[in-house]
């Protein structure tokens, strides 16, 4: 099978682009060439601006590909271009959305793909909601072959995921007994993937036929506090959490960039459904337990100091100061 990714060299796509190439698949690259050199052997790189419809056209009427998975598309005006590419031209066209375009608030603690897809809260998932659409109706009136993939929080070893940023500061402000801020209570649940898990369910719709026209969500089933995740980190890290719960609308007023993020997808419960995805693919099972995948992530960093960025601009000293304050000022100690 003939395969093109648009994007694959990233957080979420680099293990379905390794497992691909483990298949057996005859894969493709579109991608601007950053980090070509970390394809797998076999893995052929395309270099080119998948933003220029121009390149994407080429691209289409140049060669034949019986599935397309675009890593990168946000927006409707993203998924427009290839539709205008591919249109009959290819077998299969995954778009990778994101669960955080089911309602926000839930209305229900289970969600399944039929969950409303409505979020006041975050542009990104709006835009993700509108180009799901616009693929859809492209589906309907031409027949255009869409699969929308929809990730929740998907991490690698690239990431030290928390609910406030991807980067090595977690590790950084455990490590010098710096306190970490953990929005709510702490104990709203929710679902920490790991990217090979995910790359499972995705490298298993490619090609199948009964994918076309449907939306699957594929995450891990453990399901965990945001208290235990921090845990999670704290114990791969070695150094005990200092956690400090502060409510994510309080957040949202200090920082809008983390209150987006947190109001539009974090700060509830969130437990999925995998029925669909494990029915659409069998031997689809989420094997990495958060506990192992951190411990992977900490390792990848400690491997190399040239890795340990911290955040720059100090966001969560800042949340911590105000929150410090109001507190004060309410009659409570720090």
């Amino acid at each position: 099978m003939r395969v093109l990714f648009i994007g694959g060299t990233g957080n979420l796509s680099m293990a379905a682009t390794r497992l691909a190439a483990e298949r057996g698949l005859e894969l493709s690259i579109l991608t601007r060439g950053s980090k070509a050199a970390e394809l797998p052997p076999g893995v052929r790189s395309i270099a080119g601006d998948a933003g220029d419809p121009e390149t994407l056209g080429k691209l289409a009427a140049q060669e034949s590909f019986d599935a397309v998975v675009n890593w990168i598309a946000f927006t409707p005006e993203d998924v427009a271009r290839d539709v205008a590419a591919f249109q009959g031209r290819v077998g299969q066209y995954v778009f990778i959305s994101s669960a955080s375009v089911y309602e926000k608030p839930p209305s229900r603690y289970l969600l399944t793909e039929s969950t409303p897809l409505v979020n006041p809260f975050w542009d990104y998932s709006r835009q993700k909601i509108a180009a799901e659409n616009a693929l859809l109706r492209a589906h309907l009136e031409r027949g255009f072959p869409v699969t929308i993939v929809r990730p929740s929080y998907t991490y690698g070893e690239t990431w030290i995921p928390s609910a406030t940023g991807v980067d090595y500061t977690p590790v950084y402000r455990l490590r010098r007994g710096l306190p970490l801020v953990v929005p709510g209570d702490g104990t709203s649940l929710w679902t920490m993937t790991h990217n090979s898990d995910l790359a499972r369910g995705i490298v298993g719709l490619l090609g199948n036929a009964r994918a076309v026209g449907e939306a699957f969500h594929i995450t891990s089933d453990e399901v965990l506090s945001w208290n235990q995740i921090y845990a999670a980190i704290a114990a791969a890290v070695g150094a005990p959490p200092r956690l400090v719960h502060i409510p994510s609308d309080f957040i949202a007023k200090v920082d809008a960039r983390r209150g987006a993020s947190l109001l539009g997808d974090k700060a509830y419960s969130t437990i999925f459904d995998n029925s669909k995805i494990k029915k659409a693919v069998p031997d689809f099972v989420a094997r990495v337990p958060f506990a192992e995948g951190i411990r992977r992530s900490v390792a990848w960093f400690d491997a190399d100091p040239a890795r340990q960025r911290i955040e720059a601009n100090t966001s969560v000293e800042q949340i911590l100061t105000v929150w410090r304050a109001a507190m004060a000022a309410a009659g409570f100690g720090s």
